[in-house]
This record gives structure tokens, C-alpha cells and sequence, in this order.
């Protein structure tokens, strides 16, 4: 299988598992599910590829600390803060990296391109804020709202999201390929 396919389903997997399993049982197996869902993802992740890569590792760290205290205390508040925690958290990295120079986002793109460092500064910035933005929306969507419309919520409102900021930063992908990386003439 390509191994962005791989990833994909192994990313969007265990959310479908948690959409469909909500449907049908509710939030607390719909968390259950989540949870073994996660581990499967990132048992298939390392046998594939003989490491565990750090951002589906924090992910599964965060779906067990969060689904266990779901599980345990009878609070679907916990799934709901994960993925806010989750967002804040990668966009605190990436912004905070840059205060010591550190573009964090090479290591999740740069099987993908190649950029000059003015690039991958403008992409961090950017993803970093945008990271932000949906920890803040997950906020306002699950205090303001139903578990039934969360979940919907979570799983096409910001899947589709993601999709469409990384699709919109192709422009500044284009501009700023490293020199001699660029189809096309680049800048």
C-alpha cells in the first residue's frame, strides 16, 4: 500500500471507528472503541514502518489519558477536551518552535517538498495559528452545543477543514520550493 494512503487511514481510521460506534452505541463505546482503535493504528504504523512516529504517538497517548477518564468517571467532557488539547498543543509547538528557530513542520512535510527556509517559516506560522483557531472552535462547538452535533461535528466540520487549509497552502508550497526542487521555474 502507498505510504500516504497507509498513513491517511491510519490517521482517519480510528475517528471513523469513534463516528460510527457513536451512531450506534453512544459516546462511552464509541470511546472504548476509539481507544483500541487508536492502539490498532499505531501497532499497524510501527510494523509498516519500524518506528512509531511522534505525532500519532502523542494522538494515542492523549485518546487513552482522555478516554480512560471518560470511561471511568461517566464524563464524556474528557473525549470532548481531547482534541482541543490536541490542537493547542501542536500549535503551541510549532509557534513556540520558532522562537528558537526550530521549524518542527520539516519533519511532517519534507518527504512531501522542499522548501527555503522563508517557506517553511511562513507554512509553521500559519499551520501553527491555524492549529489555534480549531483548538478554540473545538471549544466553542462542544460548550455550546450537543454530543450529537460534536461528533458530527468533529468528524465533518474538521477532517474537512484540515483538508481544505492544506489544500489552500499550495500557493505558498509552489513559491517557495527550495531551489532546484521546483517543476516549473518555482519562484
Amino acid at each position: 500500500m502507498n505510504p500516504q494512503l497507509r498513513r491517511l487511514a491510519l490517521d482517519l481510521g480510528p475517528l471513523l471507528i469513534f463516528f460510527a460506534s457513536f451512531k450506534y452505541l453512544g459516546i462511552y463505546a464509541a470511546t472504548g472503541a476509539f481507544m483500541v482503535a487508536e492502539l490498532a493504528a499505531l501497532a499497524i504504523g510501527y510494523l509498516a514502518e519500524r518506528k512509531l512516529s511522534p505525532m500519532p504517538l502523542f494522538t494515542a497517548v492523549l485518546v487513552m489519558v482522555f478516554g480512560g477518564l471518560t470511561l471511568y468517571l461517566k464524563d464524556d467532557l474528557f473525549i470532548k477536551m481531547k482534541p482541543t488539547v490536541l490542537y493547542a498543543f501542536f500549535g503551541a509547538l510549532l509557534l513556540g518552535g520558532l522562537c528558537f528557530n526550530r521549524l518542527f513542520i520539516k519533519y511532517v512535510f519534507a518527504q512531501a517538498f522542499d522548501l527555503d527556509d522563508a517557506g517553511w517559516r511562513k507554512l509553521t506560522v500559519r499551520w501553527g495559528l491555524f492549529f489555534l483557531a480549531l483548538a478554540a472552535l473545538n471549544e466553542a462547538v462542544w460548550r455550546m452545543t450537543n454530543t450529537d452535533i460534536w461528533v458530527d461535528f468533529k468528524v465533518w466540520g474538521i477532517i474537512p477543514l484540515i483538508f481544505l487549509f492544506a489544500l489552500a497552502q499550495t500557493p505558498l508550497v509552489i513559491k517557495h520550493q527550495a531551489p532546484g526542487k521546483a517543476s516549473g521555474g518555482g519562484e
